[in-house]
């Protein structure tokens, strides 16, 4: 029990760099070594980056009951019956709904809150191979691409969430250790706050921000909010995976035309 304490403690110090010195370069190496640990190491990174996305007006008890959770010193990663990986999902969950509770609306679902969603753990099997760039997953006639053959994305699980009473539903992909999230969220758009980056692509228009360091892009396909984001990922290969449809054969269209 008191290597799984140690362990914890010290990927999440490596995790927000505290870590340092002789430790830090002896933990990364059994961290080069072992899958499981590189998994513990980004659910890690992946809380930190939902944590450093609450804004100004969290409390400041929140935010420290949150970073408890992280660093193992809260109930949520006491609870050793979940096992190391499942209780650092446990808490990388956490964070992200208390992330969901505090963003503002504003009259719908916010960019931030749709995006917080794709840091979640997934929470059911990934949607299997349907027809030519599509997956069996669609939300309201939108169906989610199957970019495995193409691009070597493997579609690894999804998730379904409320915000703001709507529906939004999350296919998450792998590639060579990174993972990205698409998200479709239910009803108009959601509303984009600050100055976002945008671009038009045979028809439409994709907008780009980067949020608690990971890169998003938005964009509308069919009259539905299309959310992808990723970290370490950069805005032009997002919107290369955004705009892919299959030379046509996969169901996309401009707002105007659906």
């Amino acid at each position: 029990m008191r290597f799984k304490d140690d362990i914890e403690r010290d990927l999440a110090r490596l995790a927000d760099g505290t870590l340092t010195g002789e430790r830090a370069r002896e933990v990364e190496a059994r961290v080069a070594e072992s899958a499981e640990l590189r998994a513990m190491l980004d659910e890690q990174r992946r809380a930190i980056g939902a944590l450093r996305a609450l804004d100004d007006r969290t409390p400041a008890a929140l935010r420290a009951r949150i970073e408890a959770a992280r660093r193992g010193r809260g109930p949520v990663l006491r609870a050793r019956r979940l096992g190391v990986v499942g209780a650092l999902a446990a808490g990388m969950a956490a964070v992200a709904i208390a992330l969901v509770a505090i963003l503002p609306g504003a009259g719908g679902p916010s960019l931030s809150q749709a995006a917080a969603l794709t840091v979640k753990p997934p929470a059911a099997p990934a949607p299997t191979h349907a027809f030519d760039g599509a997956l069996s997953l669609s939300v309201d006639g939108v169906p989610y691409p199957f970019w495995q053959e193409s691009l070597g994305w493997k579609a690894v699980g999804m998730r379904v969430d409320k915000i703001d009473g709507r529906r939004a539903t999350t296919v998450f992909y792998e590639k060579r250790g990174q993972r990205v999230g698409y998200t479709i969220v239910s009803g108009d758009p959601v509303s984009v706050a600050g100055k976002a980056q945008s671009i038009v692509r045979e028809g439409v228009r994709f907008r780009s921000v980067s949020i608690a360091g990971r890169t998003v892009v938005t964009w509308e396909r069919k009259h539905h909010s299309c959310v992808l984001s990723g970290s370490g990922i950069s805005r032009q290969e997002l919107l290369g995976l955004a705009s892919w449809h299959d030379q046509g054969k996969l169901p996309y269209s401009a707002p105007d035309e659906a």
